[in-house]
């Protein structure tokens, strides 16, 4: 009896020293919280798994309502162009200028789009947003048709019909210049 108390007894002390020495590196400043630092491993992993399990969680039974047809695809384009392009980019691929400052930083969609991502994956993600990312919440500020033609768009983004891949090769963000991302990565 007197072991179990004891191995209880380093559980807990060991439980307490350990919030002590994460409070104090964050009381101290020891955590970066600027965001142009590089995340620690255990950082990533953490927000990583969280996002999945919750994702995994909260969109199985999450189903498009709408329909893939050029009306909604270009619908989907207009509300990317004016609300998702600033931080994920055009269809030229290029990191933008918001997006490539970003902590995290913003995925560049036009190059690596969500196809292979469940469609209520990508509405969930518009709806609530990443905590601790730049991915704001369009769930108050986009209705629940505009947040699925997003969704849509960025589904089928790799097979748009003519009309609306006009469209998509229209939409303009501002890009980081070419030799400065190229000098931006190596560091």
């Amino acid at each position: 009896m007197k072991v179990l108390g004891g191995i209880a007894i380093g559980i807990v002390g060991t439980i307490v020293v350990a919030a002590l020495v994460i409070y104090c590196s964050v009381r101290l400043g020891a955590v970066p919280a600027n965001a142009d630092a590089r995340p620690s491993s255990f950082e990533r992993w953490l927000a990583r798994t969280s996002l999945e399990a919750t994702i995994d969680r909260e969109t199985p039974n999450l189903q498009n309502p709408l329909t893939p047809n050029a009306a909604t695809l270009l619908a989907g384009v207009k509300i990317f162009g004016a609300n998702c392009a600033v931080c994920h980019g055009d269809a030229s691929g290029r990191p933008t200028i918001t997006g490539f400052g970003l902590y995290q930083k913003a995925p560049t969609l036009g190059r690596r789009g969500v196809d292979d991502d469940p469609d209520g994956e990508t509405y969930w993600k518009v709806t609530h947003g990443i905590r601790f990312t730049g991915m704001p919440s369009f769930g108050l500020t986009l209705s629940d048709t505009e947040r699925w033609q997003v969704a849509t768009f960025l589904k089928h983004m790799d097979a748009l019909p003519p009309s609306v891949e006009t469209a998509w090769r229209a939409v303009r963000a501002p890009a980081v210049p070419a030799a400065l991302a190229r000098m931006l990565r190596r560091h």
